[in-house]
């Protein structure tokens, strides 16, 4: 296989590129003549090859993602660098991240994930609780994943009633935990 250019700005700590935004997943061959699926987390699945160039955590840049088609949950692409089968089942589970100033502007009341991830947790008392440590969603809303300052990590609806503040400019979050999760 020969590998797409690398990029020289790839981070390679466990916190997320604040310029990058994770917008879909290879999850594998279509077919055996190099096709991939992705799984897009865009609005639009498709738009995710608008976003282009993307990039992966260690550093390969696909410069342009050639939709081909559509499969059961997934986008069916050809990308630079991957010609058989097995290139493509090898880049299965890599994420694929886009350039935030590449991405439309949010709502006031909708991030990005890797903006919340690293923050500061607080309760409305101003006592420091824990960080962000990941946000999930498995279908039924989003979870905060927070690791309290005991090295424990636990999980919380991601609500207004829960989470009343989020301030990215300032860096901190503002909860209202549950009874007994802190």
């Amino acid at each position: 296989m020969s590998l797409p250019p690398q990029d020289p700005d790839a981070n390679n700590s466990d916190r997320p590129n604040p310029e990058r935004v994770v917008v879909g997943a290879l999850a594998g061959a279509f077919g055996v003549r190099g096709e991939i699926r992705i799984k897009s987390f865009c609005t639009e699945p498709a738009d995710i090859a608008g976003y282009a160039p993307l990039y992966t955590e260690d550093g390969r840049v696909f410069s342009k993602i050639n939709l081909t088609g559509q499969t059961s949950g997934a986008l069916v692409a050809r990308l630079e660098g991957v010609k058989t089968k097995e290139d493509a089942d090898a880049l299965k589970g890599v994420s694929l991240l886009a350039d935030k100033a590449r991405l439309p502007a949010l709502p006031d009341d909708e991030y990005y994930y890797n903006d919340l991830i690293g923050l500061p947790v607080y309760d409305a008392g101003g006592t420091a609780l824990g960080h962000v440590q990941g946000v999930m969603n498995h279908g039924a809303g989003d979870l905060l994943e927070l690791r309290r300052a005991d090295g424990e990590t636990v999980l919380m609806t991601f609500t207004m009633a829960h989470v009343p503040t989020v301030d990215i400019a300032a860096g901190r979050i503002i909860i209202d935990p549950p009874e007994g999760l802190f």
